[in-house]
């Protein structure tokens, strides 16, 4: 999930990222409304709270590198998306 890029995609990234903006070709991409690109920015509500997890898990959750809690936050929503939708 938090897996480092390779020597190659970040001189890719680094090619990029190199290039004036002018050379970019938005053409394909369609606008976003005011409503839209509002909506991407509004923060979302967090609620703190203490989890205990048996220490096999949290391990398992850590080895990925930093952001453990973004990452059971992602395995939750996934789990109740899926709960909703069946």
């Amino acid at each position: 999930m938090n897996k480092p890029l390779a020597k190659r995609q970040r001189e890719a990234l680094d090619r990029l990222a190199a290039r004036p903006e002018s050379e970019i070709d938005y053409s394909d991409i369609p606008l976003l409304s005011d409503e839209q690109l509002a909506s991407a920015f509004r923060p979302k509500s967090k609620q703190l709270v203490a989890v205990r997890l048996d220490r096999d898990v949290l391990t398992w959750l850590k080895q990925y590198g930093s952001g453990y809690s973004t990452r059971i936050n992602a395995i939750l929503r996934a789990a109740m998306t899926a709960r909703r939708s069946a």
